[in-house]
């Protein structure tokens, strides 16, 4: 399950957030912005139901703060719905903005649309011991070196990365990654692989651990652990 934390300097509202929220997450109430910062420095959430109006440290200063050390999302309640007070919020990093007084199913919803929005973009990156593929920047890097890959060849260990330990024969990556169609002989496979696997020494990412060929079928991503 799931772990919100709730900040809100009013015991009612936690109160009232964590009747609504309960049955489908774990909640954690604090009503500071102090004590939520406090909370994330040793323990986990993922997500923030961050209200602003709060004396001391408002929601604003709380958002901040939390954006220099944690990237959970941030879902900002207010009894305001002035647009600055909006682009603010979001300027300081909050991922979505709810006002008072809210619909129980709304505030789910978008919760729930929150969740979903982070685990499609976070299909779309892939992290192995130091090697950053990101589909939507169709970017490799290694320890911040940029791997110069053509289209093919970040298809090919994309998809690799992806399926680690599963072996895929030269027909699964032609028909995968050039299509039904392509006319392309067996041996471009293992060019495109032989290029893969140069560039990325060049690096000094130990590639030959985890990109092998299976004699006689093809090629797969060696996951271990």
């Amino acid at each position: 399950m799931k772990t919100i934390l709730l900040v809100d300097d009013e015991e009612r509202m936690l109160d009232l957030l964590s009747i609504y929220l309960s049955p489908y997450y774990h909640c954690i109430k604090v009503n500071s912005g102090q004590k939520a910062i406090d909370y994330l420095k040793d323990s986990h959430a993922d997500l923030i139901l961050l209200d602003i109006m709060m004396p001391e440290m408002d929601g604003w200063s709380t958002c901040s703060h939390i954006r220099r050390f944690a990237t959970l999302p941030i879902i900002m309640i207010t009894a305001r719905s002035e647009k600055p007070d909006v682009v603010k919020g979001l300027q300081l990093g909050a991922d979505d903005y709810v006002t008072k007084p809210f619909d129980e199913g709304e505030l789910l919803a978008r919760i729930d649309a929150l969740f979903r929005r982070i685990n499609d973009k976070e299909k779309k990156r892939i992290h192995f011991k130091g090697l950053w593929w990101d589909e939507e920047f169709h970017e490799l890097t290694y320890e911040k070196h940029i791997i110069q890959l053509t289209p093919k060849e970040f298809s090919v260990i994309g998809l690799l990365l992806k399926n680690p330990n599963k072996v895929f024969s030269r027909t699964n990556l032609l028909e995968t990654v050039w299509g039904n169609n392509a006319f392309i002989e067996d041996r471009t496979i293992d060019s495109h692989v032989r290029n893969i696997r140069e560039k990325l020494r060049q690096v000094n990412f130990p590639i030959d651990q985890y990109l092998a060929t299976v004699w006689g079928v093809g090629y797969k991503w060696v996951n271990k652990e």
